[in-house]
């Protein structure tokens, strides 16, 4: 007889994934993206994923439950993102996370989306080692964490973006070099036939004086979009190659380097990657090397698993059930803009204002 069988929602931004975690064991996990909806905008439209999760929350559901070969009435426990991301879209799936838990008489976790990126290499790899160091790389985030056990103690930030995240990054030079949306599957394909040194760009917030922990992308999106602009003004064709490998490589460079500095500081032997930019072949490649160099374990999720998915909300729901923790109150709501500081997310609904 195995553990609590946990069903993961995620809806944050653009992707309606359903996972199913029993005992650290992945079962199913089925995703259904807007992304082309949105391609043509160049980015993200939130009243249209909004809609996109209305119109695959039950499919996806239905379709995870078929591969695990479970009937809804064998759930324990119900996981779902309660945030941070697009208000409209995690509405949606608290919504349906909350009719799935009160129709199959189970209790409710609230999770924080960043917390599922950190467990998600849990259902590949095993518990995580206390303590790792974690790098979250993705489209809206980039952060530096020192993490001991992911559901029961805080979550210490060494450093985040200032204000660009690697992943905004790539779909802005993207934009400027007339790759496609999204941005960082299409650098990361245009950077194989280009020289990584054609480009000199910048390496920021690597100079001594500097935080060592924080990352900056805003100025590196300019001098790409700089560099372009003095091609076209001497009537050249733009390097789309090699502004694309020289840009990969700096921001490959920026993140592997103060993400092996925060291990040697913290005397950690463990160094994990997650989230979307995780994918990309050179940030991967380079922290294969510098690790192994160091003497430190990488450890990156499968790429089915870096970006959004339900198998990672279940993952951390798993966790919290097995921790014996508390489930959200009937009450749970979402927070858009949630900082992460703890794996559970519960944040109660506000009041309405009243009005004179």
């Amino acid at each position: 007889m195995g553990g609590p069988v946990v069903l993961g929602i995620e809806s944050s931004c653009d992707e309606t994934g359903a996972g199913i975690v029993q005992d650290g064991r992945l079962l199913a996990h089925v995703v259904a993206t807007s992304m082309d909806e949105h391609a043509r905008f160049g980015g993200v439209v939130p009243e249209i994923a909004a809609r996109a999760h209305l119109h695959s929350f039950n499919p996806v559901v239905r379709e995870a439950l078929d591969r695990a070969g479970l009937r809804i009435g064998q759930i324990d426990a119900v996981a779902v993102t309660t945030g941070p991301g697009l208000s409209g879209a995690l509405q949606v799936g608290l919504a349906g996370a909350k009719s799935v838990a009160y129709a199959a008489g189970v209790p409710l976790y609230g999770v924080h989306h960043l917390a599922g990126h950190v467990a998600a290499d849990t259902l590949e790899r095993g518990p995580l080692p206390d303590p790792c160091v974690v790098l979250i790389v993705s489209g809206g985030h980039t952060s530096l964490l020192l993490v001991r056990d992911l559901v029961r103690e805080p979550i210490l930030h060494l450093g985040d973006t200032l204000d660009d995240a690697a992943g905004e990054c790539f779909d802005k030079v993207a934009r400027i070099l007339g790759l496609p949306y999204p941005g960082g599957p299409a650098i990361d394909r245009a950077a194989r036939g280009g020289d990584p040194k054609a480009v000199a760009f910048p390496r920021p917030l690597t100079r001594p004086g500097d935080d060592p922990y924080a990352f900056s992308f805003s100025g590196l999106k300019t001098a790409a979009a700089r560099s372009v602009e003095r091609h076209v003004q001497r009537g050249e064709e733009v390097p789309v190659a090699d502004g694309a490998a020289a840009l990969q490589e700096a921001v490959a460079d920026v993140l592997t380097r103060k993400a092996l500095a925060a291990c040697r500081a913290y005397d950690v032997k463990t160094l994990i990657v997650v989230g979307g930019v995780a994918a990309n072949s050179r940030v991967r490649a380079l922290a294969e090397k510098r690790c192994a160099s160091a003497g430190i374990e990488l450890r990156v999720p499968p790429m089915t698993l870096c970006t959004d998915n339900g198998a990672m909300i279940a993952a951390v729901g798993d966790l919290l059930v097995r921790a014996g923790t508390e489930p959200a109150p009937l009450d749970v709501s979402i927070d858009p803009s949630a900082p992460l500081e703890y794996a559970s997310l519960n944040p109660l609904a506000r009041p309405a204002a009243r009005v004179a």
